[in-house]
């Protein structure tokens, strides 16, 4: 690429006026690429973020790996050697027992409400903790203690707290199961109720967690759910999120039957993959965007040709080959390109910075799990968007440069 074929082609953008301006065609035509690129880059950073931080807020109290049984009853039974097991597995760094139930939650007046009742090992006990829990509590601690001296606690999301019209240290709930044993008068079940102190809130900013968890030792949770010694599953860490399906299918192996294991990624397989589609859909729908602008670019440069018949006669009488023809159309084309991405770039990554960082869009907790729109900047995603949009400009400019650099002398001159 020489310098005169750089220098005509610039010189082919701006405005015949004798401005060092662009020319109106030309603003066009990369107004076209600023948009479809910032436009891709915010979209696809909107759907990233989403999956991520709905990946982050679900796996603040679920595990990367759980350990359940097959079977009815939902009750794993002489855990001790598979716990022994699963934390000797490798890529496995911490695991657990835990129990999982439902009841009844009162606090002394006439509202009730549901929740699930989470039965963990008290902090400080059984070695490090496997999920993250435990760092979103606003009050009180996760060691369960009471002023008995025992671990009769429990720790509340801080909506049901507000809701129960609880506090840490002041105030006692009333959990109420359905128990396995049966009236002999009435042949129902028989309740079985339980008067824990609150001593701790949390709050993980997901609505689900906030609103219906309770968090009680795990000893408690087993006498509230009449299970004995068993417990519900165990729960594992792993040392890397995206390998967890691979360390479950071989701790399942290692294990055997009646033991089986679930991912993160199985255990919220619906919506993640709703999530994945989505943000393919719409990468694809704004795709079409930045084609429309290499359309743009194929009639502005098309337009140019026309215009400039008589410069590329002239120019090829006084000896310059059909490739510098070619490249000078080339030129441009990029340069419309690059020009575009690079504004294209900017204003959709400022956009996106601005939207994560302000929280300018707000949403329902309750319906979408999270309280703001997060933008995240994956720099593949990012690299993808420009790859893509400096690719298709360079194919637009393909077909107007053949065009210019088959223009005979003769036939440019007579136009």
């Amino acid at each position: 690429m020489r310098r005169l074929e750089i220098g005509i082609a610039w010189r082919y953008l701006r405005s015949r006026r004798g401005s060092k301006l662009l020319s109106l065609i030309s603003v066009i035509a990369i107004g076209g690429v600023v948009i479809g690129v910032s436009a891709l880059i915010v979209i696809m950073g909107v759907m990233t973020g989403l999956q991520n931080d709905l990946r982050d807020k679900i796996l603040i109290g679920s595990p990367d790996v759980r350990v359940l049984n097959y079977g009815s009853d939902m009750v794993l039974r002489k855990w001790d050697s598979a716990l022994v097991k699963a934390r000797a597995e490798p890529g496995v760094v911490a695991a657990a027992p835990f129990v999982l139930t439902k009841a009844l939650v009162g606090a002394g007046h006439k509202y009730s409400d549901g929740a699930y009742v989470m039965g963990i090992i008290p902090e400080g006990e059984g070695g490090p903790p496997v999920t993250t829990i435990r760092s979103y509590r606003t009050s009180g601690d996760f060691r369960f203690s009471t002023t008995d001296g025992n671990k009769r606690g429990a720790v509340i999301g801080s909506k049901l707290a507000n809701r129960l019209g609880v506090y840490p240290g002041a105030d006692s709930v009333t959990l109420t199961t359905v128990g396995t044993g049966i009236s002999p008068v009435t042949g129902t079940p028989i309740p079985r109720e339980m008067r824990l102190e609150v001593t701790g809130v949390f709050e993980t900013g997901m609505y689900e967690y906030d609103n219906g968890y309770i968090y009680v030792a795990l000893s408690v949770a087993q006498q509230l759910a009449d299970m004995g010694n068993d417990v519900t599953g165990l729960e594992l860490r792993t040392y890397d999120r995206e390998a967890a399906p691979a360390i479950a299918e071989d701790l399942a192996r290692t294990l055997g039957y009646p033991y089986r294991t679930e991912d993160w990624q199985a255990q919220n397989k619906s919506l993640f993959q709703a999530l994945r589609l989505e943000k393919l859909g719409m990468t694809f729908i704004l795709l079409l965007i930045i084609l429309v602008a290499a359309f743009n670019i194929v009639g502005t440069l098309t337009m140019v040709v026309a215009d400039k018949t008589k410069e590329i006669g002239i120019l090829r009488a006084m000896g310059m080959p059909a490739a510098s023809i070619r490249r000078i159309f080339l030129v441009q084309g990029m340069l419309i390109g690059v020009v575009g991405t690079s504004l294209g770039l900017a204003v959709g990554l400022a956009t996106a910075i601005g939207l994560d960082k302000y929280r300018l869009i707000k949403l329902d907790p309750q319906v979408y799990f999270i309280d703001h729109l997060p933008v995240s900047r994956a720099p593949l995603d990012i690299g993808l968007t420009v790859a893509a949009s400096l690719l298709i400009a360079a194919v637009a400019t393909m077909y107007p440069a053949l065009q210019a650099s088959r223009l005979t002398p003769v036939e440019a001159m007579r136009e």
